[in-house]
């Protein structure tokens, strides 16, 4: 019979081997293992990252990543179980694991408390939402930044980020995030987290393959906005930003700041999932599409099933948190 056990030891090393080719996203298999080692050590991780196995005997059958998130949701703090991850090994596909293995990691979320599922579905919502998941419409909007016609960075004092902006970044997040009906109750050890996810990604992959912007501008001795910015080739991914000005100027200034630096360069394309009215005023939307990277959730409790009749303008989830 099958068993939900916590991945460890060598059950944790055969699904790193198992999925490697799956999300290895440019690493070598030994930076793919120190990758997730890395984030489950974060002071978020140890206590919100799990990753389970289904397995029966000494074969690993299914395994997930289950995260704990603290969010909100029409005014009421709720727990979310947020799934990742999900793989069959191949020699146990066709037999319904992966639905056994999901429903028993619900099961397992709403015992302790969770009373919602989130997941990011890369194969489509067909399949989730026959085991009760509902999709919600995101869309990649493309960006164009609008550049001084002196061709020159704007007045702003722009420097990287670091730790000590913490404090300022959950606190322009909380205040961007109370009017919505779902958000992420994102605090310094989940901000935290999501930066160096990123930055891990980028720092163990190839040499000049990736790289990260963490950028504040800066006011008196604290952070007033900032920007996070993935970045691969001419390929500019926003995973998040924020600004103490509701207009988002300070925001649009440091990306203009940032294409400044390299005047002489091919303009970046520029992919982001912008909250409803948080569009600075040097950015245009210039196209958008709906995400690969399809967002579907499922109610546990009574206390999560307004979740369902959410619509994308109602929430805030920065492309930075998917998981």
């Amino acid at each position: 019979m099958a068993i939900l056990v916590d991945a460890a030891g060598a059950i944790l090393e055969q699904i790193l081997d198992d999925t490697y080719n799956t999300w290895h996203d440019g690493l070598t298999r030994p930076a793919y293992g120190r990758r997730y080692a890395a984030q489950a050590a974060t002071p978020w991780g140890r206590a919100h990252l799990h990753r389970l196995a289904l397995v029966e005997g000494d074969e690993v059958l299914a395994s997930a990543k289950l995260y704990a998130f603290d969010a909100v949701l029409d005014g009421r703090p709720v727990t979310v179980a947020g799934i990742g991850a999900v793989f069959t090994a191949p020699v146990s596909r066709g037999r319904g694991v992966a639905r056994d293995l999901v429903e028993r990691l619900l099961e397992r979320a709403a015992a302790g408390g969770a009373d919602l599922a989130l997941l990011f579905s890369e194969i489509g919502p067909d399949y989730y939402a026959r085991l009760g998941f509902d999709a919600m419409a995101m869309a990649d909007r493309q960006l164009r930044v609008t550049e001084s016609t002196r061709y020159g960075a704007p007045a702003t004092m722009v420097r990287g980020g670091d730790d000590r902006d913490l404090a300022d970044i959950v606190s322009m997040g909380r205040a961007r995030a109370e009017p919505y009906r779902f958000h992420l109750n994102r605090d310094r050890d989940l901000v935290h987290f999501a930066i160096a996810s990123k930055r891990l990604r980028a720092g163990l992959g190839l040499s000049g393959a990736r790289a990260v912007h963490f950028f504040i501008a800066e006011e008196g001795a604290s952070a007033a906005a900032y920007v996070v910015i993935s970045v691969s080739g001419n390929r500019w991914t926003l995973e998040e930003a924020g600004d103490r000005d509701p207009s988002g100027a300070r925001v649009g200034a440091i990306l203009q700041a940032l294409i400044a630096r390299e005047p002489a360069e091919k303009r970046p394309s520029i992919k982001a999932w912008l909250p409803e009215g948080f569009l600075p005023p040097q950015v245009t939307v210039i196209g958008e599409k709906p995400s690969a990277e399809v967002m579907m959730v499922r109610a546990l409790t009574p206390a999560g099933v307004s979740v369902r009749a959410l619509r994308e303008e109602e929430l805030v989830y920065w492309h930075g948190d998917v998981f």
